[in-house]
């Protein structure tokens, strides 16, 4: 793997001897190499603390599920405020428009992309983890959040039920062809008894555009799944997609970690060694 030491970045950076991989796409905005975050409700403070050490490294926050309805107004809107201020984009979870259309139907829809592009959103995610969309549903929704000025992230995949890398590559079909500006693979489709799924993965790395396709890690919030089983998922994704290989779902505790598995740094070491002294 080559790497460079005279980005911007390394520049800055103390220990400038170890070379970070030529793959990775240092400086933002990053078209590629995306690295998303869930935010459940980090304090202004820490917010603000977190972008001030890893601010660098993140380009996308997603405002978890419902959360939106949990906080006041003001304190919303400077939550936006703060992620813009220091270049991430921030969006709604797929479950808001998932929760309005289960309850209320498709008229409910329109209300709530309004609502978000008063507060600040430019983005929403449009999902169907517990209500399943056919495809005439999921590309209608899309492209209703788009007529009202949002830009759409179609995930694919539930977490309820499996799906056949056939089907998810369909969905991701349909989802650009509605004008989805990236698509995200719900993480509970790849993995299976505690193990990521290496046929489906590989199946769709063959069958989609990596560039515009992020990768959720699963959550340690799911039942069963240990801190190791995700830390493995997110090694698998590095190796086989390479450092700027879109990941999200990331907890914002992680994300300098993340960083730190992308250029190589991580707790896994180099499997090949160039220098191996008199015994090598």
């Amino acid at each position: 793997m080559k790497t460079r030491k005279s980005t911007k970045q390394a520049a800055r950076s103390a220990f400038p001897m170890f070379g970070v991989p030529g793959e990775r796409t240092m400086r933002k905005p990053r078209k590629s190499g995306l690295t998303m975050i869930v935010d459940w409700g980090v304090p202004a403070g820490q917010q603000k603390d977190l972008l001030a050490m890893s601010g660098d490294y993140l380009d996308l926050a997603k405002i978890a599920v419902v959360s939106v309805r949990v906080y006041a107004e003001a304190q919303l809107k400077r939550k936006i405020r703060i992620y813009k201020d220091h270049g991430v984009r921030c969006f709604i979870g797929g479950g808001a428009a998932e929760r309005l259309y289960a309850l209320d139907g498709p008229s409910a829809l329109p209300a709530y992309f309004r609502e978000a592009r008063r507060v600040g959103f430019d983005i929403v995610e449009i999902s169907d983890n517990y209500v399943a969309l056919d495809r005439d549903e999921r590309m209608r929704q899309i492209e209703l959040a788009r007529k009202h000025g949002l830009a759409v992230y179609g995930e694919i995949g539930s977490k309820h039920s499996r799906n056949e890398a056939a089907d998810l590559i369909a969905q991701a079909r349909d989802c650009f062809d509605a004008g989805s500006e990236l698509v995200i693979v719900e993480a509970a489709e790849m993995f299976d008894s505690g193990k990521p799924k290496r046929d489906l993965i590989d199946s769709l790395r063959a069958g989609i555009d990596a560039r515009r396709t992020m990768f959720e890690l699963i959550g340690p919030w799911i039942s069963g799944v240990s801190s190791s089983a995700v830390q493995d998922l997110k090694k698998l994704l590095i190796r086989e997609f390479g450092p700027d290989v879109n990941l999200g779902n990331i907890m914002p505790e992680d994300l300098f970690e993340t960083e730190m598995s992308r250029q190589g740094f991580g707790v896994v070491q180099p499997t090949k060694l160039r220098w191996r002294g008199r015994n090598g």
